[in-house]
């Protein structure tokens, strides 16, 4: 989510409760090498939408194909494919057309949806990029993606179909960038793999953004629960070189040539920090093994942000770069909500009818999902604890400070870490 919120409008009434955790699953998982060759097929997205105050029917969210491509190796999970860790904002689904079947499921959140909640997207139509990988199936299938809004209601769908004998989805090629490995756990067949790119470093910068990514590897690895399950995961530097050294800062009138176009005052939030250009970031990081991204831009102005199933990126010369990219992995990779709220400004980007998807917060619409069954001798200091989510009132945190919080406590709270360790169990099971 985003390290300063833009104020969220208007007023949601919702009847829909959601678990914290979903385990939508058929009676036998589908089995990965009947359905699947040991490859990755690319979706490029186009989201378009908004102008909520126009009354033509054309104003509905769109979404439409951009382009698909393939590429060798699958880096992603080969087990629970037909089930899914959190609800998130969006979904894609693989189905079989004959049988109906769900071959795998896969959910995230976009930046297209957090603009939705904007008040420009009152009056104004805008569209944002979004890449997703998926296993590359052996036979015919249809492809499904749905966006929801805050309700989880749906705002959008498209459907379509990837045949293995289309010539039109073309096979990448290697996008020359320069990688290394900065902790390699196991196979990336089965860990859990995640991409470092460079944002805004010169070629004589190389070894400065090398060196940073070592630092804040090493810095999310030291947070349990990622530091006992270390062996699971993978993270890659892939040095991609930038014609200027540095980041656009628009507030300061400052714009950069980049690789990825990255920008502060994303929704006019001086600390926002975002990329418009997801198809840069991909081709970037074509036939190589990653299922998660972060983003390491050179610049020592505070700011970053994390959407999940998307990408993470941090203001990596800033001096809260450390405790911020951890928190900021919270949301892009464990699915963890903001726990932190402003006393003059309140928001209801999370409507108090609705329980949250996210583990770590509640309404109490369906608390039995949460953190309820934690609340005994054995935590000491987990609790509900009014205050998350932007909201003063009317949504709870777990404990009274943690990791998801502020830059300056040291963990993650026990219903965080408990969230995170079976978020990665999850991805790593056999």
């Amino acid at each position: 989510m985003r390290l300063d919120k833009t104020l969220i409008t208007g007023s949601a009434v919702c009847l829909l409760s959601l678990t914290g955790v979903i385990n939508a699953a058929t009676a036998s998982s589908p089995d990965f090498a009947t359905n699947f060759s040991d490859s990755t097929l690319r979706m490029d997205y186009i989201f378009g939408g908004g102008n909520r105050s126009s009354s033509d029917s054309s104003s509905k969210s769109a979404i439409l194909l951009h382009k698909m491509s393939k590429f060798k190796g699958w880096a992603g999970r080969r087990s629970n494919l037909d089930r899914v860790p959190y609800a998130g904002n969006g979904e894609i689904v693989m189905r079989d057309p004959l049988s109906g079947d769900t071959l795998y499921r896969h959910t995230f959140s976009s930046l297209f949806q957090e603009w939705l909640a904007t008040a420009e997207a009152d009056s104004a139509s805008r569209s944002f990029e979004n890449t997703f990988i998926l296993p590359l199936p052996k036979r015919k299938t249809e492809i499904i993606l749905r966006l929801f809004d805050g309700c989880h209601l749906p705002i959008g769908d498209a459907l379509h179909v990837y045949s293995p004998d289309d010539e039109l989805v073309a096979s990448s090629q290697p996008s020359g960038a320069s990688s290394v490995y900065i902790h390699k756990g196991s196979d990336p067949a089965k860990a859990i793999d995640v991409a470092i790119l460079a944002e805004g470093y010169t070629v004589k910068e190389q070894d400065k953004f090398l060196e940073r990514a070592k630092t804040i590897v090493n810095e999310i690895l030291s947070y349990e629960p990622y530091k006992s399950f270390s062996d699971n995961f993978n993270f890659i530097a892939v040095f991609s070189p930038s014609a200027d050294s540095g980041v656009s800062i628009p507030k300061k009138g400052v714009w950069k040539n980049t690789p990825f176009s990255s920008h502060f005052s994303t929704f006019h939030s001086p600390r926002y920090l975002t990329t418009p250009h997801l198809f840069r970031v991909h081709d970037a990081l074509d036939t190589l093994p990653y299922e998660h991204v972060i983003i390491l831009v050179n610049t020592d102005n505070y700011g970053g942000g994390g959407i999940y199933n998307s990408y993470l990126i941090t203001a990596a010369d800033n001096d809260m770069v450390l405790p911020v990219s951890v928190h900021e992995f919270g949301h892009s990779f464990g699915g963890l909500a903001d726990e932190y709220f402003y006393d003059y400004e309140e928001s209801d980007y999370y409507p108090l009818s609705v329980e949250p998807w996210e583990p770590n917060i509640t309404t109490m619409v369906d608390f039995s999902s949460k953190w309820e069954d934690m609340i005994n001798p054995e935590n000491p200091g987990v609790g509900i604890f009014e205050g998350g989510g932007y909201r003063t009132k009317g949504v709870f945190r777990p404990v009274s400070t943690c990791r998801m919080r502020d830059n300056v406590h040291p963990d993650f709270c026990p219903v965080c870490q408990r969230a995170l360790r079976r978020l990665i169990q999850f991805y790593i099971q056999d």
